[in-house]
């Protein structure tokens, strides 16, 4: 297990040092200038030579990056150009609020895909199977905004239920902040719960045709422990690839949802950031985004070797 991890951890370097590479390089070539955008309406020259020399944007551009990698390698990802707020405080203070918002939205789409998914492959070509189909066509086709627009008008606005925006802190109020977070994290997870449905019917209607799943059936086991225990735990393999992956889209692809119930969140962040041509920002986060991509990984790595005992060899 440890070699995994380290061999693991070694392949992860050149990756990070060339998206390190094509982050800085993309950003450079988004239109527009921050400094004239910080100097104001009247753009001194004076103030404009002192900002470029303040934010090193007069250095060449291999010295610029070597500065920014170097001081990101100690936790230092920069100051924003436009609050003058260090990067890394940024991230601490959003990353919270999607991290949650994308672990309530990954359990009610496990919750929904995965129960679907068992039950339309053990009811193969049945109106049970043809039914969640259609529901699941229907969750990857559904826009997130429209849904969510949808939602508020329902929950919010005709039966009151639920907040239609906002945030409260999960160390404020516990439950506040779940019904805060509900509406978004369903209109996530609807999409997820489909794409899982799917892949979780497919991989299972596989393995419920294996001969080890005769034989436990020939020996008197009862269904519900065949379909769990025996085909469920060999049908989780590309479930599990398939649910890092996600979850990893769930941090930085939550933008739509964040703007629409108006949640101070990672995604939103970015979008503030790109309009404000904020480049430290913008880098910090993307070079955040996929570290935790390679993290989620590795995790999956290790969940193959403890869910399948012959990769333990």
């Amino acid at each position: 297990m440890l070699e995994l991890i380290v061999k693991r951890l070694l392949l992860a370097i050149p990756t990070l040092l060339l998206v390190s590479i094509m982050v800085f390089a993309l950003q450079k070539l988004l239109p527009g200038d921050p400094v004239l955008a910080m100097a104001g309406e009247e753009r001194d020259p004076a103030v404009i030579a002192q900002l470029r020399a303040e934010y090193h944007l007069d250095d060449p551009l291999p010295t610029q990056y070597l500065a920014w990698v170097g001081n990101a390698l100690h936790g230092d990802l920069g100051m924003s150009l436009r609050t003058k707020t260090p990067v890394t405080s940024l991230i601490a203070s959003k990353l919270p609020v999607t991290l949650e918002l994308s672990l309530l939205a990954m359990l009610i789409a496990l919750a929904i895909g995965i129960s679907m998914g068992i039950a339309a492959a053990v009811r193969k070509d049945s109106w049970i199977d043809h039914t969640t189909n259609v529901v699941a066509l229907s969750g990857i086709s559904v826009p997130h905004f429209w849904l969510g627009i949808l939602l508020i008008m329902l929950f919010s606005v005709h039966l009151r239920w639920l907040p239609a925006s906002g945030f409260v802190p999960l160390s404020e109020d516990v439950m506040q902040n779940l019904k805060t977070l509900l509406l978004p994290a369903l209109v996530l997870g609807s999409g997820l719960a489909a794409t899982l449905m799917r892949h979780t019917r497919a991989a299972m209607i596989g393995v419920l045709q294996a001969d080890y799943i005769r034989t436990a059936r020939a020996k008197g086991l009862l269904p519900p422990r065949v379909v769990l225990k025996h085909a469920l735990r060999n049908a989780l393999m590309p479930i599990v690839t398939l649910t890092t992956l996600l979850f990893g889209e769930l941090l930085g692809g939550a933008v739509l949802t964040e703007q629409v119930f108006t949640l101070p969140g990672f995604g939103k962040m970015i979008v503030d950031a790109v309009f404000n041509r904020d480049y430290a920002v913008v880098q910090g986060v993307v070079l955040v985004v996929a570290i935790g991509f390679l993290l989620l990984n590795l995790l999956a790595d290790v969940l193959y070797v403890l869910i399948n005992p012959k990769m333990r060899g």
